[in-house]
């Protein structure tokens, strides 16, 4: 076993006390189901909003627009969750906050006037064509990267 390996850090990474700080994982356990369905999404979201957009852009260009939105914050909270570190953490964290209003507030809105949305989004009816992950996966992470950083605070 390699001490990246063992000791968290990502390879090719200092450890701490070794001339450079340790980069906190962020996949492990839970964490990495969470990587996996943000990858889903991300392969779910950019393939649908690009075959939209291609085709049919004119039908629902905000509806389109939205979700190639979602694809790319689903892909920079995989990255960050990925990449692992406290300010990878943080990127992550205030992503999925802004996940979860889009969500919030496009579901609403596709909720009270359905018809400003031609058709639908990643996050239309909070995510209901996408069985309410959407919804349920910022909520999830937040909480997991909330747990994380408290490990990182009892652990230092």
């Amino acid at each position: 076993m390699t001490a990246a390996e063992g000791d968290g850090t990502v390879p090719g990474e200092k450890a701490q006390g070794r001339g450079g700080p340790k980069r906190a994982r962020l996949v492990g356990g839970p964490g990495m189901l969470l990587v996996w369905l943000y990858g889903v999404m991300v392969v779910g979201a950019v393939s649908r909003s690009a075959v939209q957009i291609s085709t049919q852009f004119d039908r629902a260009p905000l509806a389109y627009s939205l979700s190639a939105l979602a694809g790319v914050v689903y892909g920079f909270i995989t990255y960050s969750l990925v990449r692992g570190g406290e300010t990878a953490r943080r990127a992550a964290l205030v992503c999925c906050a802004a996940e979860l209003v889009g969500v919030l507030t496009v579901g609403t809105w596709t909720v009270v006037e359905p018809s400003a949305f031609p058709d639908a989004t990643v996050w239309s009816d909070f995510g209901m064509g996408y069985a309410f992950i959407p919804v349920l996966l910022p909520l999830s992470a937040m909480y997991w990267l909330r747990a994380a950083a408290s490990r990182q605070g009892a652990a230092a």
